[in-house]
Formats: C-alpha cells, structure tokens, sequence
C-alpha cells in the first residue's frame, strides 16, 4: 500500500478547521483534522509535507514523523508546521487502522477501559448558551448538566475582566475576549463577581458536580495566585493555564504557591516542552492537544511521559469531531487517562451534520469508536457542497 494523493479541505462553515486526506493505492482514504489559521496549515501540507509522503507507505508513521519534525526544527517547528504534521499523523493512523481491520487502540496498546468520563466545556452552541448561562445562570447551567449525566463542567469566569484585545478578535457574549495580553491586577469586586459563578454552582448542586476553572492564560503570576487563593474553599478539580505556559520555572511556583491542581497545557508543542514542565513539577494534570502538538504518534508518548511521572492526561478537545475522535483512542488505550472535554453543543449539533459517525454519550461517559480506523469520515454531501475548496499534492 502506497500513498498516492494527499488532499486538504477547507469548510467555510467551520473556518478554522482544516482537514487532511491521504489517499492510498488500494483505495483506502485517512482521515486528519487540525484547527487555526487553516490557510497557513494547508501551505505547509503541500509545500513541505507531501514529498514526505508520496509514494510512501502509511504503515510507516514513526519514520515518516520524524522526518517531517526534523526538516520542520531546522527552521522553526512550533506553529503551523505541528498543526499540519499532527493533521497528517492522524490520518496516517487512520489508514493504518482501516489497513489492518483495527479501531487505532488496539493498535497502541489496546483497550484499557470500556468508556471514558466527559466535562462539558461551556461554550454557545448549537441549542446551548452554556457561556452565557455559567455567567448569568450559574446554578441551572449545572442542573441542566446534571440531567444529562454529566458531572463536570469548565468554565471561565475571570476572563472578562482581563485586558481585552480590540480589532479584529471576536469578542465573547459579554464583549469580552478570551485572548489578550495579561492581566497585572484584578480588583477585589471583580475577583468576587468571578467567584459568584462558582459559589452559585455549589449552592445550587452541593459537590454533585465537578468544577473546572479555565483561566486562557489570562493573568500574569500574581493575579493567577489570588484568583487560585480564593477558589481554595471550593473543592475545585483543576484550574487551567492559568499564566503563559512558556517558562515552565513560573508554572511551578505557581503550582507550589497554591493548593488547587494545576492543568497545563493544550498550548505546548511536542514530548520535549512537556518533559520541561514535568521535570519542573509544574502540572498536575497533562493536557496534550493532538491536533497542534504532533497527533497521536506524539500524544502517546506524552501521555507515557506523564505516567512516568505518576500524572494523568486529560486530552484537550474545543474543536472537531476528527479530534475528539482521535483522543478516545488514546483515552482506550492509555491507563492515566483521567478525563475527556466535550461540548455538548458540538456532540448534539455541527458535528452531524459534517461527519458520518458521531460519539455516544451515556450518563456522562463516551463511549469508544469500534469501527476500522479512526471511526468516522467526512460526508459526501458536505465534500460536494459549494462550502468546501481543496487542494491536492500528487507524485510529480
């Protein structure tokens, strides 16, 4: 089986996503997804990747990766060249799994778990205004939660009060962002009006329902540490890059100075920041990314990494559903796979209208994919819908 066609899709619907597909000689098609400024993604697909893979076998990931991150360090790695490597790692695995007749964990380790619990990160969409609602109806966004038998939820309370970036950036219900530069103080009223949204969630549902704190790297280290200091009495399950993940010396005085676990982080690139942050004792809890930080090829041996470590993995997922796929794999088959983000809003809406198979959901745990391969393609309508624009590398 050789590789024959490699082929990126852009969705106007969804203009940050860009998917991969390798198509192979027996016809086999692999399917690879990543997220953010997909112009830039499908660029280094076809100027750089393809020749890698053209001609090649599928079977032969390891090989294949590292030559792309290797000829990708010589100028510089950390951007759209992972976001585009780690698109096209997924779908390597995918072909590979379709190849061999196998979901992708049999294949690193098999299962070690029947299902996986979920947290609902609280974003608007489809028939849900869970951002809105974690600001302004805190109590009954977690008993709506409740009812459908999920027992976590992240939200971000603090955001809004950090400096906000104008032009250009969309901005959240609130005329808020949660992107910008960081915030060096935050007021007494305003670390209150924040922790309203939490205290409400307690008095309404008691410790029936987990709470996660995501902070966007909002703060600098010394807000980021009062903010924490104030959550202490809440039984809060982890907050979530909290300052910039880039030094991980700060990350660990952060994580030292306070008492709430602390979660980082869906923004580094690669085994080698996370083997930093891990030597440094600055994460309780690893969340890889495996559409930016190298796919599953990488994803696995990051999620070992932390287990060297006694640390669990909770894979990060506020995107597409090739992804969520992608990270039920690694949750079957990894053993410190502690939990797995969802939105609620994605799983009931978009998602099916764009992909073939979704995940079941039960009383807040998915269930894994059991199909050959990654367990769900592209539909052929949206593929021959007037939203869609390819570009394909062949052999020249």
């Amino acid at each position: 089986m050789k590789i024959t066609k490699v082929e990126t899709i852009k969705y106007a619907l969804q203009p940050n996503i860009l998917w991969v597909r390798i198509h192979t000689d027996n016809g086999l098609i692999g399917l690879g997804e990543t997220y953010y400024l997909p112009k830039a993604t499908e660029a280094i697909v076809h100027d750089m990747i393809a020749d890698f893979l053209l001609d090649q076998s599928p079977f032969d990931v390891e090989r294949l990766w590292d030559n792309v991150f290797s000829w990708a360090n010589f100028f510089g790695y950390a951007g759209a060249e992972m976001r585009a490597l780690s698109a096209v790692d997924i779908a390597l695995w995918d072909l590979t799994g379709q190849a061999t007749g196998q979901p992708i964990y049999n294949l690193i380790g098999g299962k070690s778990r029947d299902r996986i619990r979920i947290y609902n990160t609280c974003v608007n969409a489809g028939p849900y205004h869970d951002q809105d609602d974690f600001i302004e109806r805190p109590g009954e966004l977690a008993k709506s939660l409740l009812s459908q038998g999920i027992t976590a939820l992240k939200i971000w309370p603090w955001d809004r009060f950090a400096p906000q970036l104008k032009g250009g950036i969309p901005m959240g219900p609130a005329g808020w962002s949660a992107v910008g530069p960081s915030g060096n103080y935050i007021t007494p009223e305003d670390l209150e009006a924040g922790l309203q949204s939490v205290k409400k969630i307690r008095d309404t549902v008691g410790n029936k329902i987990d709470i996660l704190i995501e902070g966007h790297s909002r703060w600098d280290l010394n807000c980021a540490v009062r903010i924490a200091r104030a959550l202490e009495p809440y039984d809060i399950l982890w907050m979530e890059d909290m300052i910039k993940p880039d030094s991980p010396a700060d990350l660990a005085r952060l994580a030292s100075e306070t008492r709430i676990p602390h979660c980082i982080s869906e923004r580094l690139f690669t085994r080698y920041a996370y083997r930093e942050v891990l030597e440094r004792g600055a994460a309780h809890i690893i969340m890889p990314d495996l559409i930016w930080t190298g796919g599953i090829t990488e994803g696995h041996k990051i999620a070992i990494l932390a287990d060297t470590f006694h640390l669990p993995i909770a894979p990060h997922d506020c995107t597409g559903l090739v992804t969520l796929f992608a990270n039920l794999h690694l949750c079957a088959a990894m053993t410190n796979a502690m939990i797995l983000e969802t939105v609620r809003g994605f799983y009931q809406g978009w998602y099916s209208e764009v992909y073939t198979d979704g995940i079941a959901v039960d009383q807040g745990f998915a269930e894994f994919p059991t199909k050959p391969g990654l367990g769900t393609r592209l539909r052929e309508d949206v593929l021959q819908g007037s939203n869609v624009s390819m570009q394909v590398s062949t052999k020249r």
